[in-house]
């Protein structure tokens, strides 16, 4: 039984890119393990609230995030 953790900061993505990033995730483990194995291949995302997660020693917030993703220093 496959299981896919997905860690990311709280507010970072939408209902519906968790959404996406579950079927993206979910495909890509079953062209490597086969159809058959659907019912037993979980993906699941675990949230952190923002603070919880560092990198280099900062700690990050959504807002560092969503700041990295439109091409500005965090």
């Amino acid at each position: 039984m496959p299981l896919v953790t997905i860690d990311v900061i709280k507010d970072v993505f939408t209902a519906k890119q968790k959404r996406e990033l579950i079927d993206r995730v979910t495909k890509a483990m079953l062209e490597v393990e086969g159809e058959s194995m659907r019912p037993v291949t979980w993906v699941r995302i675990k949230e952190f609230e923002g603070g919880d997660w560092a990198i280099g020693g900062k700690a990050l917030a959504a807002s560092d995030v969503h700041a990295l993703a439109a091409g500005r220093a965090a």
